[in-house]
Formats: structure tokens, sequence, C-alpha cells
């Protein structure tokens, strides 16, 4: 009778477990479809306010005041790259990097101007790690925002690293992961806990034990969290501290490499338009992008042509070769509703001419076509949103 129950206990939690899979896909497929429409959205207010900046002195008033603007669109923009990261999207862009500066800025940052002190326990030996800081730093950064709403009085969070050997014997919270070499951060705080039974809970979209309210009840943070980890090929898991605190903690696979990855450093000016002459072939199915993006290639000194999809860009090409008034490139789209997208329509078009000078551009920046665009004979990518110097820089790399 034993054996029976629990053979049944175990069936429901292989189905628990399988229904949360299917809601995180789900949500996620969601997730991605929003960040495509509101990228799209989002190239037509920053292409609209990088194209009036670029007629406006940088010393004007009015040049200010839309630079703020610019500067809130592009928190927009960084929000619906985390929709495209929880939707398995936004690929890491790796790099082999010591983890510790990337924990102790994320986390000063975090709690600065709050009634928490951080106690930190990071060691100088920890092994390297194969990661995007860009992301790992947003994982460290949701985690302590975490631990500080558990603490509203105030209190101390302990902030920890370690080297750590996953072998067969491991502790139970290490049981889902492969054996190896791996560094482990733990974030552990003093608030009122987190029970054992809604703990497992805690990764799923939109589950919350905080009140609705401004930035309150979301729930995506952990979840995106979870996504971003399990991208990087390690887990996130929660521990109870027995009614006093909570501890997450996150295993990040050591690097075979010992030699930290360096990247030249750009000085950052306000860029000068790149101006150019040619005909260019935008293919888009959205109006408002097709008008701002007319707008800008005219501001930089381009002619510019329209279709709505791929069938129709295929055709305008066929024709403007044929009259011995070729197009110099062309702008693709990748997604078409209920029509030829980018991807199948560059095959057509190479057939026209393999000469092509091609340009993919997508709200979906996780799209392999985006990551791997020569692979499918763009010789370029712009991912939506995108502004005057990108469009212009762009163009000029690849009619050069």
């Amino acid at each position: 009778m034993v054996k029976k129950n629990a053979g049944i206990k175990s069936d429901k939690r292989a189905e628990d477990e399988l229904q949360k899979i299917r809601n995180l896909e789900s949500i996620a497929a969601l997730s991605g479809g929003i960040a495509h429409d509101y990228n799209n959205l989002l190239t037509v207010i920053i292409g609209n306010i990088s194209l009036i900046q670029s007629y406006i002195e940088p010393d004007d008033m009015i040049c200010g005041l839309l630079e703020e603007a610019l500067e809130a669109s592009m928190t927009a923009k960084s929000l619906t790259q985390k929709l495209i990261t929880f939707s398995k999207g936004g690929a890491p862009i790796m790099e082999t990097a010591s983890i510790a500066p990337v924990i102790k800025g994320a986390t000063e940052f975090t709690l600065s101007g709050s009634n928490i002190r951080c106690e930190f326990s990071i060691p100088g030996g920890l092994w390297l790690v194969h990661i995007d800081k860009t992301q790992i730093g947003h994982v460290v950064h949701n985690l302590v925002m975490n631990a500080r709403e558990a603490m509203p009085g105030g209190g101390i969070i302990k902030v920890m690293a370690e080297n750590v050997n996953i072998t067969d014997k491991s502790r139970k919270l290490e049981r889902g992961l492969k054996k190896g070499k791996y560094v482990r951060i733990s974030i552990i705080d003093q608030g009122i806990g987190i029970s054992k039974e809604i703990l497992d809970k805690i990764f799923d979209p939109f589950f919350s034990t905080k009140d609705m309210g401004t930035q309150k009840g979301m729930g995506l943070g952990l979840s995106i969290c979870h996504s971003i980890i399990k991208q990087h090929n390690g887990n996130i898991v929660a521990e109870a501290n027995g009614g006093s605190g909570t501890s997450l903690h996150v295993y990040l696979p050591a690097s075979e490499e010992t030699i930290v990855t360096q990247k030249s450093l750009k000085v950052s000016k306000k860029e000068k338009l790149v101006l150019g002459k040619g005909r260019i072939l935008v293919m888009d199915d959205e109006k408002m992008v097709i008008k701002i993006t007319g707008h800008i290639l005219n501001r930089l000194g381009y002619d510019a042509s329209f279709s709505k999809d791929g069938a129709q860009a295929v055709e305008m090409y066929k024709e403007a070769m044929e009259s011995g008034n070729p197009f110099d490139a062309v702008i693709l789209d990748l997604t078409v509703r209920g029509g030829m997208g980018g991807k199948e329509a560059i095959k057509k078009l190479i057939e026209i001419d393999p000469e092509i000078k091609a340009i993919v551009s997508s709200g979906y920046s996780n799209s392999p076509v985006m990551t791997s665009y020569k692979d499918y004979g763009f010789i370029g990518v712009i991912a939506k949103p995108y502004n005057i110097n990108e469009l212009s820089n762009k163009l000029n790399e690849v009619l050069r």
C-alpha cells in the first residue's frame, strides 16, 4: 500500500512538473510576441526622436528634452530585451570572465540608498566562468532586489561566492546539475523567509508573495533569472533558512579557459551622421515603421522604396534590375504577418542577384537568422528598435 501511494505521488509530481513546463512555454511564446510588437513601436518612437535631433543643434534646449525622452525609450528597450530573454531568446554574448566584479557591481548598485548593509565573502581564487556579463549582472540585481524587498526594516544581506565540485555524492540541492566544477553565488537575506510549501513555486511566472501595486506582484523577475541561468548551463535554487530568511544559490559552470577575454574600450562620443546616396528597398508590414524609415533614409540622402512583404520585394527588385536602375541595398523584415518574410525572400533575391546587399531587421533579436545572418545570405543585421545613427552606420558599412 505504501509503495502504491508513493507511486501515485511520484506520478503527480511528474504531472505537475510537466504542467509547469507547458505554462512556462506558453508564457514564453506570448512574451516573445509582445516584445516583437513593442520593438516595432519603439522603432517609431526612437526613430522619430533621433531624426528630430539630427535637425537641431546639440546645445538647443529642445535637444536636451528629446535626449531625456530617448533615455526613457532606451529603458523601455531594455524591458523588451528582458521579455525576449524570458522567451528563451536573447542568446548570451559569452566571454571568459571573473565573476567577482560582476557580483560586487550589481549588488552595490542595487543596495545604494537603502538601509541594508551587505557582507561580501568572495575569495580571490574563484574559477573563471564563461558568461554574458550583462545578463548575469541582471540576475544578481534581481536576486539582491528580492532580498532587499524582503527586509523593509533593514538589516544585513550576505553575498558569497565559492568554488564547488559537483559529484554524485553532492547534497540534494545540487542533484539537478551535471558533475563538474562550478562557481556558486549565494545571496542570503534576513527576511521573514519563505515557507517550504511555496519554495518550489517562486520561479514560476507571475507567482508572487508581494502585494499588488507599483512594480510589485509582477513575478517575472525570478523566472527571467531562471531562464538566463539555464541558458548558461547552470541552475538556480532556493533554500529556506528555517523561518529566518531565504538563501538563493546560483551555479555557473567553471570555464576551462584560464585567460580573461579582453575587449577593446571605445570612447563614448556623440556620433556624426554618415550621409550616403543610392536606392534602398525596404520590406516591412508595419506602416508606421515604413513611414519613419522612409523619413530617416531621405534625411541620410537615400532614395527609398517600400514593399509590404517578401513576394512584392522580390518582384520590385527584379523589375528594378531589368529596367537598368537597380537597388543598391535592401532591408528585409524577418517576420511578416500572413506573407513572405525576410528568410524566404532572401533566397529568391539571391537567385535574381547573387551579389545582392541585404540587411535583415527584426524585433526578434533572438532569432538564429539575426545572430547568424551571414549563413542565410545577408551581409548585415540591424535589430529593432534602431535610431538614425545606427541605420546610417549600417548602410555605410554595407555599401562601402
